[in-house]
């Protein structure tokens, strides 16, 4: 474990797959903590090195994807996975307050400490992080 983060990349910009489609969760709703659709699962955050996944990219708002905005959600937020939903610990207004993503931005490594800090979760390259137990894998 290094006390920095690591390069992540969107699963989907990858030559990896989820071996198996049934844990995959990409294009599952995301419901909040109080039973709210949040949207969607867009994509994976990946740390290559590891193979684990470290965020969601969720989309929500707009109107048939246009218009809508994405979030970033740690995997530690998950509480459960159904067959179609991601049910996170989160409440809908804290997702939408949630720093947003620039891809233009130049150091990512402070965006993502940001989302960590926000969220109240330990960040996955600090000394003692647990990874989440669960079937989010890819």
């Amino acid at each position: 474990m290094t006390d920095q983060p690591r390069t992540l990349t969107r699963l989907s910009d990858t030559s990896k797959d989820v071996a198996d489609s049934s844990p995959d969760i990409r294009g599952r709703k995301v419901i909040d903590r109080d039973g709210d659709d949040l949207g969607k699962v867009d994509d994976l955050l990946i740390d290559t090195d590891e193979e684990k996944v470290r965020f969601l990219r969720v989309e929500h708002g707009g109107l048939l994807g246009i218009g809508a905005t994405a979030s970033f959600i740690p995997v530690d937020a998950v509480r459960d996975i159904t067959d179609g939903e991601v049910h996170v610990d989160l409440a809908a207004q804290q997702v939408a307050d949630a720093p947003r993503y620039d891809p233009d931005l130049v150091d990512q490594n402070d965006y993502y400490s940001d989302v960590y800090r926000y969220y109240g979760y330990a960040p996955y390259w600090t000394p003692g992080y647990a990874y989440p137990a669960g079937p989010i894998m890819y």
